[in-house]
């Protein structure tokens, strides 16, 4: 990790800023954390199913990175699943999640992580509904919400755009 900014932001097809955080801005961004989130998000841990905060959240708004502040999915492609954590069925921007191989606990699964801080937001199963038939199946200490209208989290200062309406 590096304490000096890329000079090339990277942005993605919606408009936000993709470049990792250098090494003080994730630092203060750790800082941050609960010790449950810290768990979740840096070291790949999973919160208890049906316990989690978001999990009945039904307001329209965007589920942001809890770390680096990133939208990842709209309310709108979220979904009653069953399996006790939000789940979604599509990302707002597939460059905003990152899809990694994981075999932990003898099992082959897809971990998916924040494209910006790569922090650990959950899981992606091919069991969900159309049009994608994807399960983004997610943490809830993973992510924060931001109802519509409302300015969206900006730990880095980077100034990103609002989640475009569709």
């Amino acid at each position: 990790m590096t304490d000096v900014a890329p000079a090339k932001a990277k942005i993605s097809a919606s408009g936000y800023d993709l470049t990792p955080p250098t090494g003080a801005e994730r630092r203060t961004l750790e800082a941050s954390l609960t010790r449950e989130e810290a768990e979740v998000l840096l070291h790949h841990g999973t919160e208890a199913a049906f316990c989690g905060g978001l999990l009945n959240t039904k307001a329209d708004g965007a589920y942001c990175c809890r770390l680096c502040g990133l939208p990842l999915f709209r309310a709108k492609t979220k979904f009653e699943s069953g399996t006790g954590w939000p789940s979604f069925y599509a990302p707002i921007d597939e460059a905003h999640v990152k899809a990694i191989r994981d075999t932990s606990y003898g099992m082959v699964r897809i971990e998916t992580q924040c494209a910006r801080c790569d922090s650990h937001q959950g899981h992606v199963f091919p069991d969900g509904p159309a049009p994608t038939r994807l399960r983004y199946c997610i943490n809830s200490v993973s992510l924060s919400f931001v109802p519509n209208g409302e300015p969206l989290p900006d730990p880095l200062h980077r100034g990103d755009p609002p989640v475009k309406a569709e």
